[in-house]
């Protein structure tokens, strides 16, 4: 558990020593979750900074008053919704559900704060991450409103995922994205044609990612 811990961004750079003294220090717990069980709901407050520690999770995004669900698989080491944490909304935007057996270290949120009053690497290195998300969204807004790899991937997807699906409507996917149905089945058989994704009438599977942000 504390090698995966030391792997993960916010942790890196801190040294084993004041690793070691923080985890006997505060009350890091670990949780347990089998197959399915959710860890957490669209709404929750964050109350605490999560970890996956080991298994995976499912996250599943719904956009709101519209048929479209974002899904996507998280392996550990990662941290979960270290973005909600702070700010005037401070609710989870999706559902986490426990895939197989998972492990999840927490730690109080308060208790967090003293974790980055302790050593300025904890604070650079959550500054860096919440820096980048934002840059992904301000990136992702600078775009044309037609560039589906960028309103659908940056904004949403999170780095090192994967299994990533987009179900949805046609009718709302394309008015989200601000498409005729015809121009949206075209750039999506283009990107097909690419081997980025597969797509059905009601379904997309995101087969890479990472090759699909290099369009941007």
């Amino acid at each position: 558990m504390f090698e995966q811990l030391m792997q993960l961004p916010l942790f890196q750079g801190v040294s084993n020593e004041r690793m070691t003294s923080l985890v006997e220090k505060l009350p890091f717990h670990f949780l347990k979750f089998h197959d399915g069980d959710t860890i957490i709901s669209a709404g929750d407050e964050c109350t605490h900074i999560r970890f996956i520690v080991s298994g995976s999770v499912r996250v599943n995004t719904k956009f709101e008053n519209l048929n479209i669900k974002l899904g996507q698989t998280l392996d550990s080491p990662h941290v979960l919704g270290a973005e909600a944490m702070f700010g005037i909304n401070t609710a989870y935007p999706y559902t986490v559900q426990s895939q197989g057996t998972c492990g999840i270290l927490q730690l109080l949120k308060s208790d967090y704060v003293k974790v980055l009053q302790s050593d300025k690497v904890f604070l650079f290195n959550i500054l860096n991450y919440l820096s980048s998300n934002a840059h992904r969204f301000t990136h992702s807004l600078l775009q044309t409103r037609s560039e589906f790899s960028s309103l659908m991937l940056y904004p949403l997807v999170m780095p090192m995922s994967r299994d990533v699906t987009l179900t949805f409507k046609q009718r709302d996917l394309c008015h989200l994205l601000g498409l005729q149905r015809t121009t949206f089945i075209k750039r999506l058989n283009t990107l097909q044609e690419q081997g980025l994704i597969e797509w059905t009438t009601n379904e997309i599977k995101i087969l890479d990612p990472k090759e699909i942000t290099k369009l941007l």
